[in-house]
């Protein structure tokens, strides 16, 4: 008990010494927000034209990587489909990247055939050679990326779940004014 007693005094003082510290300056950190890479080194684009950052500037837009063989990203399909009919009038685009897991995932007849199967209708980006998966520093299926208006990436989830916090995040981005 006495050392504990010491070690809690001990931690105290160091505590104040360095709230106390002349140099220390208390500054309010945002959270970093890099700007969105550019979609990059895509082989195909279904159900739009080509997009690129500077066309969805001033949109809130959902970068979703997803390859149509991992059942973790089809789980998350219904989501992103209803926030798609939900908020694409509000100014949210959402673009599906389809970086393939396996040399089977690559061929675009079985892309289109899985976004027709899924009933997909946003936009699909064909990064067969992970060139935007890359730019993103992106590691997982599915993963998702929300941007604001101004292009900077201000959310991020992996994996199933949290579809509350994205979409009110969705629903916060959109009800700022646009720049």
């Amino acid at each position: 008990m006495k050392l504990f007693k010491s070690f809690a005094a001990l931690a105290a003082a160091c505590l104040f010494a360095t709230a106390c510290t002349p140099d220390s300056t208390a500054v309010a950190v945002e959270p970093a927000r890099p700007v969105a890479p550019e979609f990059t080194g895509i082989a195909s684009w279904l159900n739009s034209p080509p997009l690129t950052r500077e066309q969805l500037r001033g949109k809130v837009t959902l970068v979703e990587f997803w390859t149509y063989s991992c059942i973790n990203c089809v789980h998350v399909i219904p989501h992103i489909k209803r926030w798609h009919a939900n908020y694409r009038d509000k100014g949210l685009v959402v673009v599906g990247v389809h970086t393939p897991e396996y040399d089977d995932d690559k061929p675009l007849a079985n892309v289109k055939a899985a976004v027709e199967r899924f009933g997909i209708t946003y936009a699909v980006a064909q990064d067969n050679d992970y060139a935007t998966w890359n730019a993103y520093g992106n590691r997982f299926w599915p993963a998702l990326y929300l941007i604001d208006r101004e292009g900077r990436i201000v959310h991020r989830h992996y994996g199933e779940g949290g579809y509350d916090v994205t979409e009110s995040k969705i629903r916060e981005l959109l009800a700022r004014a646009a720049p």
